[in-house]
């Protein structure tokens, strides 16, 4: 049987039979190849459906099966194009409630908008909160995603989250490198406690480093390192990256703290212009990254390896639709 994680956190997956299944999912333009993946893991096929875009920019969702009474899942990143594939997403609700689906499940493998999460200035929109509303006003019964930005962002919806971890399975391909003398560092105090989770996973030490963005412009500066990384083998660990540039900042600050190696692993490479050169650039020897999204703009570097997460969408899934705790997918 497969599994993914290591140590205390790995979890065994059930064999899924065809006879078991019943699941139909639906992949939209922004997540196909995951989807195709998922349902491989499910032995099932992806349900029939398309997506026309007309002239003048409006998108038309066509369900090509019949769902009435089916528990049916719909498996969409909302980035590249945000807008589109936000939009994408509700019709796609929308479309399987107007043809009696008994219950839609939305998996957002990448939430956009999570970033969105607070009122930090005035008159500003809630965006993430919004965003959660139109899922709901859809006709979602349920979400099922990766990392969000904050785990707060849970309460903005009316309908169940469930909140994936990719520690496991970052966690399990850092492990396979066998790094010596490793020490995971968090790119900032707000990700301290998942880095320590890391840390634990990985049996090392943690660092962190003192980080200030003092404009919407995606930069930050790296002020201080705090914690032992003189003669280490450091990993940085994050929930997303947008232009690799804290990522980039915290590796070169790690260097002249004496760090021997760098490596990074993130959740979510949202990879924009620029990125893949400035990644190039860095010290970083090798940037570990799942494929929650997979219609970025740019070629990927030969520093970056993608991880796939499809597993851990497919076993919650089907955890779901047997009525099934999902407890098991969390790391404690």
């Amino acid at each position: 049987m497969p599994s993914y994680g290591s140590g205390q956190h790995a979890v065994k997956m059930k064999d899924n039979n065809p006879a078991n299944n019943g699941i139909v999912i639906f992949g939209g333009s922004g997540s196909p190849k995951l989807t195709a993946k998922i349902c491989a893991y499910l032995h099932t096929k992806p349900g029939a459906g398309e997506v026309l875009r007309f002239s003048d920019g409006n998108l038309f969702v066509r369900v090509n099966e019949n769902v009435r009474g089916r528990d049916v899942y719909i498996v969409q990143s909302t980035v590249f194009p945000t807008n589109d594939n936000f939009m994408e997403l509700l019709f796609w609700v929308d479309a399987l409630k107007r043809a009696s689906a008994e219950s839609v499940t939305v998996v957002m493998p990448y939430f956009s908008y999570a970033k969105g999460d607070k009122k930090d200035e005035p008159r500003v929109s809630i965006r993430a909160r919004v965003c959660a509303d139109a899922i709901a006003a859809a006709g979602a019964d349920r979400v099922v995603t990766l990392d969000l930005h904050a785990p707060q962002i849970q309460g903005f919806f009316l309908i169940p989250v469930d909140d994936l971890y990719a520690l496991p399975v970052l966690g399990r391909e850092i492990a396979r490198k066998k790094l010596p003398d490793l020490v995971v560092v968090s790119p900032d105090v707000g990700f301290a406690k998942p880095a320590r989770k890391y840390a634990s996973l990985l049996r090392a030490p943690i660092a962190i480093a003192d980080k200030e963005r003092r404009a919407h412009n995606e930069r930050a500066e790296i002020v201080e390192i705090i914690g032992e990384v003189r003669d280490k083998t450091a990993v940085i660990v994050d929930d997303f990256t947008l232009s690799a540039g804290t990522l980039v900042e915290a590796a070169n600050k790690l260097v002249e703290r004496g760090a021997k190696a760098v490596y990074a692993a993130v959740s979510h490479g949202v990879f924009g212009e620029g990125s893949m050169e400035r990644l190039d650039r860095s010290p970083i020897q090798s940037l570990l990254v799942t494929d929650s999204i997979e219609t970025q703009p740019v070629k990927f570097s030969p520093k970056v390896e993608i991880v796939s997460v499809a597993p851990l969408f497919g076993e919650a899934i089907s955890r779901i639709h047997h009525r099934e705790s999902i407890s098991v997918l969390f790391p404690k």
